[in-house]
């Protein structure tokens, strides 16, 4: 009986044995995860020494850019970097879904993602894991290890902190941890003027008014508040529970570029745009120095046998100005239109090829190669690699099939309801969140039309639209997907009713003149592009089309000198508005008049730089100008009523 023991033993060593000669045993990890920092701007940092833990993770590590995909929305990008699947497999293609049982949008939950986690995964191995912050961790999950879910600091938006928050099912697991982190939970009341003073320049008056997310400040304490917080939970995690996956988000980053990114480094502002520079034109490198300083401390925590990885969803276009200065007079941007492709990637300490540069490296690659970190096969439904040339390890192997033992809810479940609205308020204030929703079955019928799998666009746009009839985009998306398999009669009826009831839809012009070049009619379809174009004149798909076709954009283009000479002055009041000296825009479009009073193109600009100086009057009346010259013009007409409309 005992031999037979032993050789049973001595069998179950065997591979262990043979693999500790072959290649290092796994260790520690500790993700960093740094919402919307872009590899521009920390390479313009770095050559200017602002940036010393960067430097050393990039002098001592391996590092590369993060390619990102579209829509570049933070829950679902952080959910493809956390599954290692895309977002039509872990099923979250938003920021908001709607409650089943109201009918009312609620934020994305970890209840809709359908697909297991990496700390998931290495949980069911047994593998203690700790995570902090992530997008979508509430309510938490029961793991092996510690979750602070993404709802916790806006829990602790209220000055009563865990009392008010009445229902605090979720917010941690195992629950007790709540408790014992509460004290490193700062609120944005807890900052002082000399917290705030290194990013911005405020009154005391400003800095002490009640909190909104609506207002920019406020929303930027909260930011700084969340990220101080997040930043101690997941040291002290680290430090007490000794997990073998640490992961912590930092959104901080991405939130101040929104607020204040139209500000950074930019030259000859003038007016309000001025101000808004000498009071918060630092915040978005100072807030960089911070997430450099938090890299630091994080540094500090490891030993010899942890691999640090520090990444970012997406990029963001700093110092870009708004074609529209309107949007820039909250200091707000609109969605992720300034989002950029790629994010940033290091790699640092155990098992990690000092000096590696990484190469075309996807988010789906971040979940293989944690595993293969720890030990782990990635499953063959990962898309994803492992990032072998920045990693000194064998990839363990071979593939599993699948993590997915069970099926998870993937649906949304109930709210957080106490913290529900002020999370919809956040992303409002952002401009994330428009009038036509739910957006993620949107975005991943979307994203079977992108990846060319057509007939399942068409059935998801298709059950889309029975539940949305009035939703303009929908019918155009759901024209183009039937345009793509030859359904040219059907495309063209939801084309006209998403033209029907949103005049100023570009897309649905652009697909009906993609419609009527498919069936032989280039004359029909010039129109269309011109349409659009009419619209939005940096269209870029119309442009292209018309090009493609031989043809001139025409609506606002000149067609004389005196036009072109207006048309210059229009685009150098254009640049000056944007950078908020009015007075010399109006100037200009005056003397734009003068010379081609029948360029519609000035008063269309004259009314925008008439609202942004106060004198809707003068709005009204230059729209009324350009309508008499151009009666059918949709622009002008919508423009107009909601001028008349503000004035009563």
């Amino acid at each position: 009986m005992r031999g037979g023991r032993w050789c049973l033993l001595a069998a179950a060593l065997l591979p262990l044995l043979a693999g500790c000669g072959s290649q290092p045993a796994p260790g520690r990890i500790l993700v960093v995860g740094l919402d919307g920092m872009d590899p521009e701007t920390v390479d313009l940092l770095l050559a200017e020494g602002k940036l010393p833990n960067f430097a050393r993770l990039r002098r001592e590590g391996a590092y590369g850019l993060l390619e990102s995909s579209r829509p570049m929305l933070s829950p679902i990008l952080w959910n493809t970097i956390a599954t290692g699947k895309t977002p039509d497999q872990h099923g979250i293609g938003h920021f908001v879904a709607i409650n089943p049982k109201t009918g009312e949008q609620l934020p994305v939950t970890s209840q809709m993602r359908k697909v297991k986690a990496v700390w998931d995964i290495l949980s069911d191995a047994g593998r203690p894991v700790a995570v902090v912050g992530w997008w979508a961790t509430w309510p938490a999950e029961k793991i092996h290890g510690a979750v602070v879910s993404d709802h916790t600091c806006y829990h602790f938006l209220f000055p009563e902190g865990m009392e008010a928050a009445r229902d605090t099912t979720g917010i941690t697991y195992p629950p007790e941890l709540l408790a014992r982190i509460e004290p490193l939970i700062q609120r944005p009341t807890d900052l002082s003027p000399k917290d705030v003073a290194r990013f911005v320049r405020v009154s005391a008056e400003e800095f002490n008014r009640p909190f909104d997310f609506n207002d920019g400040l406020s929303h930027f304490k909260w930011a700084l508040a969340t990220a101080r917080s997040y930043r101690d939970i997941g040291l002290k995690l680290w430090r007490e529970r000794q997990p073998d996956l640490l992961m912590v988000y930092i959104e901080g980053t991405d939130s101040t570029a929104h607020l204040f990114g139209h500000l950074f480094r930019v030259e000859g502002l003038s007016g309000e745009l001025a101000e808004q520079q000498r009071r918060f034109g630092g915040a978005v490198e100072q807030m960089y120095r911070y997430a450099d300083a938090l890299i630091g401390q994080y540094l500090k925590a490891l030993d010899e046998r942890t691999t640090l990885v520090v990444l970012s969803d997406h990029g963001f276009e700093l110092g870009a100005l708004q074609d529209d200065p309107s949007k820039t007079r909250d200091m707000r941007r609109v969605s992720e239109k300034y989002h950029r492709i790629e994010g940033i990637l290091y790699l640092y300490g155990y098992r990690v090829r000092r000096g590696a540069v990484l190469q075309r490296t996807t988010q789906l690659d971040i979940t293989p190669t944690l595993l293969a970190l720890s030990g782990l096969p990635k499953a063959a439904d990962m898309p994803g690699r492992v990032l072998t040339e920045a990693l000194e390890l064998e990839i363990p192997g071979p593939p599993v099939a699948s993590y997915e033992t069970e099926a998870r809810p993937g649906t949304p479940g109930g709210g957080d309801s106490k913290v529900d609205a002020e999370i919809l308020a956040r992303l409002r204030s952002l401009g994330y969140l428009d009038s036509s929703s739910p957006q993620g079955d949107r975005n991943i019928a979307a994203m079977h039309f992108e990846a060319g799998r057509f007939d399942q666009a068409i059935q998801a746009f298709t059950a889309l639209v029975a539940k949305n009839p009035e939703d303009a985009g929908l019918h155009a998306s759901l024209a183009g997907a039937l345009g793509a398999v030859g359904r040219y009669d059907e495309s063209l009826e939801h084309l006209s009713r998403s033209i029907e009831l949103e005049p100023l839809n570009v897309e649905a012009y652009h697909n009906r003149g993609v419609i009527y070049e498919r069936k032989g009619q280039p004359e029909a379809a010039i129109e269309q592009y011109r349409t659009a174009l009419r619209y939005n004149p940096m269209y870029e798909p119309s442009l292209r089309a018309l090009q493609g076709l031989g043809a001139a954009p025409e609506g606002n283009t000149p067609k004389s000198d005196t036009e072109r000479q207006a048309a210059q002055l229009a685009e150098s009041a254009s640049l000056a508005a944007r950078r908020g000296n009015y007075p010399e825009a109006m100037r200009l479009l005056r003397q734009a008049e003068r010379i081609a009073p029948r360029y519609t193109l000035v008063y269309q600009y004259q009314s925008n730089v008439a609202y942004l100086m106060g004198d809707r009057q003068a709005a009204i009346a230059a729209l009324e100008r350009g309508l008499e010259l151009e009666p059918g013009n949709a622009l002008f007409q919508n423009n107009l009523k909601e001028l008349r409309g503000g004035a009563q």
